[in-house]
């Protein structure tokens, strides 16, 4: 596979890339980014993808990645860092795959305390890299910056419906 940076954020300014990629003040000015990065990543899933379904979320979230790895990459490249704290994007395109089947975890188990457990699991995941994630943050570019993230939020996903199932036969 191809992992080439996309180039179509090249020609944009400086400060426009920045500003996507660590959203504005919130990646630069806050302690814990990261933390901060995935807060903004619930606020996204509530207020787009809470009602999609999971073809939908999907689809959409795919577009975002995309968008991420471009303005990711972009600020990788223009800071001098290789995977900045600063640059939080990926943190907030990849939550909302932590509640994939969102329809599915809720009823039981209250909103609140699904949408705190898979913060808090995003969180483990994405700073801890278990497994297959500390290697995917090697790729190249925003590609490592944001499919370390997207494979920490499927790991979320997946703890999520293996408690909810536990938790339903219990």
């Amino acid at each position: 596979m191809n992992f080439e940076q996309p180039r179509w954020t090249r020609s944009l300014a400086t400060p426009v890339v920045l500003a996507w990629a660590t959203l504005g003040p919130v990646g630069t000015n806050f302690p814990a980014p990261g933390t901060w990065g995935s807060v903004a990543g619930l606020v996204y899933f509530l207020l787009g993808f809470r009602y999609m379904g999971v073809t939908e979320n999907l689809v959409v979230s795919a577009v975002g990645a995309y968008v991420a790895i471009a303005f990711c990459g972009e600020a990788e490249i223009r800071l001098g860092k290789r995977d900045p704290s600063e640059v939080i994007l990926d943190e907030v395109v990849a939550m909302p795959l932590c509640f994939l089947g969102w329809q599915w975890l809720v009823g039981p188990v209250p909103a609140w305390a699904v949408l705190l457990a898979g913060f808090a699991l995003f969180r483990l995941y994405d700073i801890w890299k278990p497994w297959v994630i500390d290697s995917l943050q090697s790729l190249p570019g925003g590609w490592g910056v944001v499919l370390d993230d997207t494979a920490a939020a499927l790991a979320t996903c997946a703890t999520l419906h293996l408690a909810h199932a536990i938790w339903v036969l219990a």
